[in-house]
Formats: structure tokens, sequence, C-alpha cells
């Protein structure tokens, strides 16, 4: 029967208590991770978030009652134990922090009894996700998760603080916005009083933070809700949050200083030095030598252009992909010579998962032979040519893609990853940090037959590219820079647009009226008119930062309530339907679609 703590104070959580505190008298109040009784003395784990201290209960020192009690302790009751720190008597446990001392126990109160939870709460849970998430909040007890999201308060702690003493400002900008183009779908909102009208919830406070550098606000940040409708991935989620900064007078170089700052500082709490300044590297660059525009630089097998050296061979898959303006590369995944055909052919399925309409492979045998699937559409020098130009030896593995440059990286890009996924190389406790910069402005969308923004509409192209934007608005790049770790892209942002003539342009490139623009982003041009700044800005995605720092796969690991793949939550069941009355005051019908056959 559950008992009240009147009268107690918990005078320490468990794993703050030392060696110091032997002699002490002490309450300590937590969930008891598992009991064992001996007969005449009961071991008891108590577990809260710091960690786990041992306690003792013998018939001398907590009395009959007490003892009584203790022996009906079960995995999660929650207990409050007052008692005395003593230095093990038995063996010490070099796994907890607390392994040295025990707390031999005085009095007991139980505060609340348990259930047998429906798994085990342990670290490393080899629980399947879907139950673990039903009963989030029994998975939140768990040691691993905890630290975790203490770790995730440390960094947003951290980061307030630093860009405070940077001068920035916290300020809050709307959750409930206008709908705007050029970006993933939006989460609407209903209006009840303008019925038909519907709110946008934000995908980034972008437009508002640009405002605030008109307000004169200088330096502003913000730990920002953003919410996208998309589909998820181990990185995605609907609902996710963003380290948003903005400053007005600065260039690229003054954007990055700050920034790189910040990461040093954040990352001592996870014990890794971050040495200054970053590495930089172009798009084109990246796309180059990685097929990503977020490389991960903890291993090579970088990607070879070997165009010129198969140009008019005798392999009609090369040289058609030249002929229709594309390249041929390759990459080399060393000593994977002997891989076995059929793990190769399953490396073939995995590039057309990314466009790519096949792979050629060709492998050096350790007596200098070839064995490929074109050697014989080549001869040997042209063989010789092509493996020199790989650098390729005795034992290595050359697998190649011929196609227009953009399906080319992407399916070396996406393979280099998945052999060194299997090769082992993606190492967690390196950190491999990288600024990628001068990204393109524009791309071009086949499907819409026009120009859409890389990153959004305000970027400012670079001053030597302008002249480019009406008549050749494919070459021109942008001031915008990505901040990469280990291949995951941590951030991104960009110089702004603050002249009219260049917005104006932008606009014409991207397919928009001035009718069209002032509907969009008209409160945005008005701000405009009135004397703006140059500004610039960036923003992290705080999930994906301490999903890095923590050393997990997915976000969902450090985030407290997260959605599954479908968008919904398992434990509390939304979305879910709402009540007609509700949806009959907002004026909205719901139309069903009918099930497939």
């Amino acid at each position: 029967m559950a008992e009240s703590m009147r009268g107690l104070k918990r005078t320490c959580r468990c794993a703050e208590l030392t060696t110091e505190n032997i002699g002490q008298t002490v309450t300590v109040m937590g969930w008891v991770q598992k009991s064992r009784n001996k007969g005449g003395i009961i071991f008891v784990d108590l577990r809260d978030r710091s960690g786990i201290i041992q306690l003792i209960f013998e018939e001398s020192s907590v009395g009959a009652e007490g003892f009584e009690k203790a022996a009906k302790l079960r995995s999660e009751f929650v207990v409050a134990v007052t008692g005395k720190v003593e230095r093990r008597s038995g063996a010490t446990n070099e796994n907890l922090k607390t392994g040295e001392i025990e707390i031999v126990s005085e009095n007991i109160r139980i505060l609340s009894e348990s259930e047998t939870p429906p798994f085990p709460i342990e670290e490393n849970s080899k629980t399947k996700d879907d139950l673990r998430l039903k009963y989030r909040y029994l998975d939140l007890r768990r040691p691993d998760l905890q630290r975790n999201l203490i770790l995730r308060s440390q960094v947003a702690t951290l980061t307030r603080q630093f860009l405070a003493d940077e001068g920035f400002l916290e300020i809050e900008t709307p959750i409930l916005n206008k709908s705007t183009p050029e970006g993933a779908r939006d989460y609407l909102v209903p209006s009840r009083v303008h019925p038909g009208s519907f709110y946008a919830l934000p995908q980034s406070p972008q437009l508002f933070k640009q405002l605030l550098m008109c307000s004169g606000y200088d330096r502003y940040f913000q730990i920002a809700k953003c919410f996208r409708d998309e589909d998820l991935r181990a990185d995605r989620q609907p609902e996710f949050t963003q380290i948003d900064m903005e400053l007005s007078f600065v260039d690229v170089d003054d954007v990055i200083d700050v920034n790189e700052r910040l990461l040093k500082e954040v990352f001592k709490l996870v014990g890794v030095d971050v040495q200054l300044p970053l590495p930089r590297m172009t798009w084109q660059e990246a796309m180059d030598r990685f097929g990503s525009d977020k490389p991960d630089t903890r291993f090579g097998m970088e990607l070879n252009d070997v165009t010129e050296i198969v140009r008019g061979c005798g392999f009609g898959v090369f040289t058609g992909a030249i002929e229709n303006g594309g390249s041929v590369r390759g990459i080399n995944a060393e000593g994977q010579g002997a891989m076995p055909r059929k793990k190769i052919d399953k490396l073939v399925d995995f590039a057309k998962d990314f466009g790519a309409k096949g792979l050629a492979y060709l492998s050096v045998q350790e007596d200098g032979s070839y064995k490929s699937s074109f050697a014989k559409f080549m001869t040997e020098e042209e063989l010789e040519n092509l493996v020199k130009a790989m650098n390729g030896k005795p034992g290595d593995l050359l697998l190649f893609a011929a196609d227009k440059n953009k399906v080319v990286w992407d399916v070396l890009g996406n393979l280099r990853l998945e052999l060194a996924r299997q090769m082992e190389l993606l190492d967690k406790n390196v950190f491999h940090f990288l600024w990628v910069t001068e990204f393109p402005l524009l791309e071009y969308n086949e499907d819409l037959g026009r120009y859409q923004a890389m990153h959004h509409p305000f970027t400012m192209p670079m001053e030597e590219d302008l002249e480019f934007l009406e008549s050749d608005p494919g070459r021109v790049r942008a001031e915008a820079y990505d901040i990469v770790l280990n291949g995951t892209e941590l951030g991104g942002g960009s110089i702004r647009i603050h002249r009219n003539d260049v917005q104006e342009k932008m606009f014409e490139a991207l397919g928009f009226s001035k009718e069209d623009a002032y509907k969009q982003f008209g409160f945005l041009l008005d701000a405009f008119k009135y004397g703006v700044p140059p500004h610039a800005g960036l923003a992290y995605g705080l999930d994906r930062l301490v999903m890095l720092m923590a050393k997990e796969d997915s976000i969902r690991e450090v985030i407290a309530f997260p959605k599954v793949k479908d968008a919904s939550c398992l434990m509390t069941d939304a979305p879910n339907e709402v009540d007609p009355a509700q949806l009959e005051e907002l004026g909205i019908d719901v139309v069903k679609k009918e099930s497939e056959e």
C-alpha cells in the first residue's frame, strides 16, 4: 500500500553519493531496479536519473516492519529510504559510479507500487521499437535514454549561454503562420474565426527572423519548434527543433566564425576537442569527390572521373553516357577484390535504387589479371589505363557508374556509404566536421519545367555570378553554406538578399510574377522598402546534433516523445478523429478515401 512522503526530504540523488559521504545519514528516493532477498538480508538496487545505489535491509537496522516492507519490493516500485552511507562489505562493483558504497537502511516508505512492466527497464534494450514507443514513459526510464535527454538539455543550456555572451537576443516567433511555397508540405491549422482559411505551422522561422533584422535587433536566436509534412527516416521527424540564428552586418566568414566557436564549446560536453578552423569545401568539389553535398570524410573511397580515359572505348554503356552529355566515374573499394559475385549483384541492385541502369565492376586479382563485367568490350591497354586511373592494386574492387552527372553522383555517393558500412569504416568515435560552400543558387525541376531555389528564394547569389542570373541561371552560385558532420547535415544557412533589384531578378528566375511574389511574401517585401541591413543566418537541427554527439543511429533516441514512420504517436494514438461538432464549427467536411480494392 502506497505511503505519504510527508515529513521526508530527499537529501541527494542516488549516484551523487561518493566515498566522501561515508558515515552520513541520507535520504534517497527512486525506482527499484532489482531486489535480491538472501534471507536475513535484502539487497536492493535503487535507480533515479543520476544512476544506481545499492541499499541493504537488515532487520537489526530497519526493524521488523521495515524488513517486511523491503521483502515486498519489486521492479519499478517507488520508495523513499533513509540510512547511513557505508563502504561496501562485499566486493565493489566497478560498473557503477557508487560501486564502492552502499546505504544501510534505517527507514523505508513505499511511495508507489508497480505492475510488472511490459519490458525490462535496462540499458541497450532489445525490446522492439513499437513496444518501447507505446510505453514511452517506461522507455524513458532507461539510463541510456536519460543520458541522451540530459545531454540534449546541456546542449540547449550551453548554446543559450554562449549566444547570449556573443550578443544574441532570444526572441520567439509565431507558430501560427501563413503558408508559403518553395518548401516541404505544410501542416495546416483551420481557423474557426475565418472559415475556409488556414494557418500553417512553421517549417522554419525564416521570414520572421529576417524581419527581426529589418527591425534592428542585430543578432537573434531561438531554439525553435518546426514542422514539415514529409516522409520520415532515421534523422527526420514531422516536428523537430532548430537552433536558429540571424545576424546583421556580417559576411560568410563572420557567420562561420561564431558557429565554429559554438561547436567547439558544445562538443566539450562529450569530451571532443574540435580543432579550428574547420575545413571548407565547395559544393562542386564535394560532388566531384564524394558524390554528395554532405560528404562523410571519415574514410576515403573518393570518386574518380574516368570520362576521358574511357572516351571512345568499345564499351557502349560508357560511350553512350558520354555522348548523352553524362560522365563515367568510379570508386575503388580497396581490398574487396575477392568479393563474391552474389554480393556484387546485391550492390548492383542497391545502385539501381538510386537511379542506376546498372553497375560496371572490375576486380583486380592477386596475380594482376582482371575479372570484369565489361572486359570483353575493351582492349588490354584500355583496361590497364582505366585501372591505373583508379589507382587499382591487386585485391581491389573497382565499381563504375555511367549516366548524367546527377545520377552518377547519387549512385556512387550512396554506394560509397554502403560499402563503408559493410567494411566497418564508420567510426562513431571520430568526428569529421566540414563546411560545404558555394552551392548552386537554383536547381532545375524537370516536372515543373522551371528553376527552384536550392535553399530558399531569399538566398544571395555570389557577386561575381549576378550577371548570369537572367542569361544562365543554372550557372549561378549562392552565398550559402552547410555544416556537415560525419556525412550528416547539421545545419545550413546563407547570406540573404537585401537588394530590391536582386530580389526581383531572383523571383523572375523562379517564375514568380510581381503579383505572385507579393501575394506570397508581400509583408517581407514591404519591410524591405524601409531600410534593410545586409544579413545572414544559419539553423542547426538540434535533434541531429545531439544524435551524433550521443552516437545514436536515430533522432528518436534523443527526442522524448517521437513519432513513428507514418507520423503517428503509438503512445497517445495521435493523430485521431475529432468530435464531428468541432469539424462543423470549423466548416470542415472530412472526405474519406475509398479503400483500395
